[in-house]
């Protein structure tokens, strides 16, 4: 890899159609992509990149442009209402999204654009086809995955599948972020010579072990899930294995704003499920978390839960890891890669509330081995997953998509 004195600075556009880099985390549609969009962009800032990160105006309130940090701007794009509109509805919005990049862009064109879902993926390849740019593109979730879990309950555009096939033949570079993802975009028919890994990172400044812990008011040994509130995440999964860890106390982070929660759907049929389960006094629900304050979250806790039914990649066990707490997580998608068991805690079969309580039971029963765990994962994400090489690694594909090199699958991470 080259390193930031040597690289060329690059002027870097990464669209992100429904995932704000400026949005509250936990709700239906914000969580880790807003993280990884984010985080990326400050993580390239940082190598002396400008970037700007196209996103959906979906209210009125903030200016056409917002300056994240030093080096990142934010471009509200206006495509649709200027309102909340669920992703899986934003589609027949994304022709204006892609003609507002290319009028954008043809008096001042990035180097080299970046597209964050394959709604994204559409509008970039709308843009850059016009005018000739390279594009790299991040899938971050696969609607074939999605329809093999959700089946009937998939609300997913007809086309995804057509249109996400189309984005990978239509871009430069595909960049996966887990090696599980290569093998799925290998049955669409994406040619593994197009595509690098390059996994999502974590800020290692910020995820310490040391800092402050959140009070719970709670003696209990303290079990944490955190993230978007919905059914494929698994809260019921931890919920059920709550009823066999009569100890402990469970803390569901996300979804709505807290004074909301009483109000939401998924909150409710939750808080169903932990009556019957006879649970209802062990589990508390915060609501939607800030960025700043998720840190002091998973310090508090005594292991961190991640029981979905899959996941493409999975920023939280990082996160985890990084603050020295133990997880279980289920062995799907990225934390195929991430959660090392038995070093960094264990990896359990999906929808196995059991599996999960052993699994979750073994660490609280040994404060060593969850300390050893917490260390070692520490030691993990230091060595693999902290920003500057995540973003070192996507410049790299940035280069090569700007300077073509003979085609091979590459783990730049």
């Amino acid at each position: 890899m080259t390193s930031p004195d040597t690289c060329p600075r690059l002027s870097v556009a990464l669209v992100s159609e429904h995932a704000s880099p400026l949005a509250v985390l936990g709700g239906v549609d914000a969580g880790g992509q807003n993280v990884h969009v984010a985080r990326l962009a400050g993580a390239l800032a940082d190598r002396g990149h400008r970037v700007t990160v196209y996103t959906r105006r979906d209210s009125a309130e903030p200016p056409d442009e917002v300056v994240l940090r030093p080096g990142v701007r934010v471009r509200h794009v206006p495509a649709g209402p200027p309102r909340h509109v669920p992703k899986d509805a934003l589609l027949p919005y994304m022709p204006a999204f892609g003609d507002f990049l290319a009028a954008q862009w043809r008096d001042r064109a990035p180097d080299v654009v970046h597209s964050h879902f394959w709604m994204s993926g559409l509008a970039a390849l709308r843009a850059t086809r016009e005018l000739g740019l390279p594009l790299a593109h991040t899938y971050h979730a696969l609607g074939t995955v999605k329809r093999r879990h959700q089946r009937d309950s998939d609300t997913s555009p007809r086309s995804r599948v057509t249109d996400e096939t189309a984005v990978g033949e239509g871009c430069h570079r595909v960049i996966a972020t887990c090696r599980d993802e290569v093998t799925e975009l290998g049955r669409m028919g994406i040619t593994a010579s197009k595509i690098d890994v390059v996994p999502c990172g974590v800020d290692t400044a910020r995820f310490t072990p040391d800092g402050p812990a959140a009070d719970h008011g709670t003696r209990r040994p303290l079990l944490l899930q955190l993230g978007r509130l919905v059914p494929r995440k698994g809260a019921e999964v931890s919920i059920a294995a709550l009823a066999r860890l009569p100890e402990a106390q469970l803390v569901i982070a996300g979804g709505p704003p807290a004074d909301r929660t009483d109000q939401d759907p998924e909150i409710r049929r939750l808080r169903g499920l932990a009556r019957a389960a006879g649970v209802a006094d062990r589990v508390s629900f915060t609501g939607g978390v800030r960025c700043e304050d998720v840190p002091q979250l998973l310090r508090a806790a005594d292991v961190v839960l991640c029981p979905a039914d899959y996941e493409p990649f999975g920023i939280v066990p990082l996160e985890a890891m990084a603050c020295g707490t133990p997880v279980v997580a289920t062995a799907v998608g990225g934390q195929l890669d991430t959660v090392s068991d038995p070093d960094c805690g264990r990896l359990v079969p999906p929808r196995d509330p059991a599996a999960l309580a052993r699994a979750v039971g073994e660490l609280l029963r040994d404060g060593a081995v969850r300390a050893a765990c917490g260390a070692a994962g520490r030691r993990r994400v230091l060595a693999r997953y902290g920003w500057e090489q995540v973003a070192a690694g996507t410049e790299a594909v940035y280069l090569g998509v700007l300077s073509p090199r003979p085609a091979a699958v590459t783990e730049v991470v």
